[in-house]
């Protein structure tokens, strides 16, 4: 198929991704961050959009979430333009949607508008062909501003610890997506599973690992991200692990990781045009 000049394939629109987990303290704002690095790393065009009013991945980019123009906010509720948000993430190689308190008005102003559930995914409507992936950061529950991500989004990357009490709240987190699949966003998939934090020397670690594998076959990651002190002291100088300590097992984990992410979008690719011919 010939394609107009300047304008991408529609298989080569910008992949959604959102990283979620409604449970907190997995490693999901420090996935974003540094997927979203590394993926620019590999030359692709990247935009984060922080969903999360903590603002941390804001933080974790070198964006000072308190002294931003304008918010994730202004998107979702005033339907400002997407280019007129972003901003460039000069520690990490990435534009940004930034986060901050702001956003928690959201959460409730948004179920005073028609087409809520559809905010974000319509402002990306426009945006999709200027990226190669938009990264979500998502709040650790499920709220309206997740729904918003999950409405946009193609896929879905779960970030979680091996331990017991996370396959609980994996199986509520897998229900959420087939609500959401049946009413919303038919085209939902579930990107894949990373295990975060990871400590082989750990015998439960290992027995979930086993788990997950069993159940999930290839949509669980190869790549782990072991616990690395470098990947936790990143973000307090405002930058993505990779150019914090580019020889860390953390920088290494995430490059690991954007190139498992891109071996998958391409044979995606080959297959739908194979069936396309």
């Amino acid at each position: 198929m010939r394609v107009a000049e300047g304008c991408k394939p529609l298989s080569r629109l910008g992949r959604v991704i959102a990283v979620t987990n409604q449970k907190g303290g997995v490693g999901k704002t420090t996935t974003c961050v540094n997927l979203s690095a590394s993926l620019v790393a590999t030359k692709k065009k990247v935009l984060m959009i922080d969903l999360d009013p903590q603002g941390n991945a804001t933080m974790g980019s070198g964006i000072d979430k308190n002294d931003v123009d304008a918010s994730i906010y202004d998107v979702l509720v005033h339907n400002k333009p997407i280019a007129e948000v972003s901003v460039f993430a000069e520690t990490a190689g990435y534009d940004i949607i930034p986060s901050n308190a702001d956003v928690t008005a959201a959460e409730v102003e948004l179920l005073e508008i028609e087409g809520k559930e559809f905010r974000l995914r319509d402002a990306l409507a426009i945006e999709k062909a200027e990226y190669d992936y938009i990264i979500i950061d998502c709040p650790p529950s499920l709220n309206m501003l997740t729904v918003n991500a999950l409405a946009a989004a193609g896929g879905v990357l779960i970030p979680m610890q091996c331990e017991y009490y996370a396959l609980e709240g994996l199986s509520a987190l897998l229900d959420t997506i087939i609500r959401i699949q049946q009413v919303l966003n038919p085209q939902l998939q579930i990107e894949g599973l990373l295990r975060t934090m990871y400590d082989p020397r750990n015998s439960l670690t290992n027995d979930v690992s086993q788990q997950l594998s069993e159940h999930f076959g290839d949509k669980l990651y190869r790549t782990v991200v072991p616990r690395n002190i470098r990947l936790a002291e990143a973000p307090s100088h405002g930058m993505p692990v990779l150019y914090y300590d580019k020889q860390s097992k953390g920088a290494m984990a995430y490059l690991a990781l954007a190139g498992e992410i891109l071996r998958r979008s391409d044979h995606k690719e080959s297959e739908e045009v194979a069936l396309a011919e």
